[in-house]
């Protein structure tokens, strides 16, 4: 990573982690495609993970009696082998089509997320956690954006709001404790200058997650969700492009 694409990079992870702040999740839905245009996806998803561990960690230490054992303990299990499969394939597949791959995923979550707003939805059995689980744990290791994926399954699961968003903190924590186990094992954690951007970046992943808990108390579910598709709808247009031309 040069330089020059340094100021991108610490501009977008303040921008997806007040999203986070806000939401309990979608930081990397909106940070993974914007800095793929200036970094590796091999190397902007282990960045991205290392900052969900600190992330995830503050808001679940804030609650940690609101999250639901039960829901985690069926979703772990099949998240471990989803994270396994998800590795090798980011290891040894080429980045054209990965990124392609994700910019059409984050396109496919807005419209299913946005037509699932527009309705009210039925509570899912227990059974739906191994494949939320399972391709949850794919998607985070491929692209760091598992989250729509355990968001689906949760949010038809669990009713009150603070349960939901500290549960899913704390599902997204899980899987990045599991993630950089073994992106350390795959030799993905070891990259050069990883861990100083990391460092660069930590003081602007604090400043957005302050900024997103307060605005969780000023906007709106309608305007929050509409300034989260517009950031995303952006960022995986320019993911496409960039699979598209490499």
């Amino acid at each position: 990573m040069s330089g020059d694409s340094l100021p991108l990079v610490l501009a977008t992870i303040a921008v997806a982690y007040a999203v986070f702040g806000t939401t309990g999740f979608g930081a990397a839905m909106v940070a993974v495609p914007v800095l793929v245009q200036v970094v590796p996806l091999q190397f902007a998803v282990p960045l991205v993970l290392l900052l969900d561990i600190v992330a995830t960690t503050t808001v679940v230490l804030r609650n940690p009696r609101g999250v639901s054992l039960a829901e985690l303990g069926r979703l772990l299990p099949f998240m471990l082998v989803g994270v396994a499969i998800g590795t090798t394939v980011l290891s040894s597949v080429s980045s054209g089509w990965l990124l392609i791959g994700l910019g059409t995923f984050v396109l496919f979550a807005i419209g299913r997320a946005w037509a699932s707003s527009q309705r009210e939805l039925d509570a899912l059995p227990p059974i739906w956690a191994a494949p939320a689980g399972l391709v949850g744990g794919v998607f985070s290791a491929l692209f760091g954006t598992g989250g729509p994926i355990y968001t689906t399954y949760l949010v038809r699961r669990l009713v009150n709001p603070e349960v939901f968003r500290t549960t899913i903190a704390t599902v997204i924590f899980c899987s990045a404790l599991v993630r950089a186990a073994v992106f350390a094992t795959a030799g993905l954690l070891q990259q050069e200058r990883l861990l100083t951007t990391a460092l660069w970046a930590l003081p602007f992943c604090i400043l957005g997650l302050a900024v997103g808990s307060f605005l969780r108390h000023k906007l709106t579910p309608r305007s929050t969700r509409q300034a989260l598709f517009l950031f995303m709808a952006a960022g995986a247009v320019g993911a496409i492009y960039r699979g598209a031309i490499s």
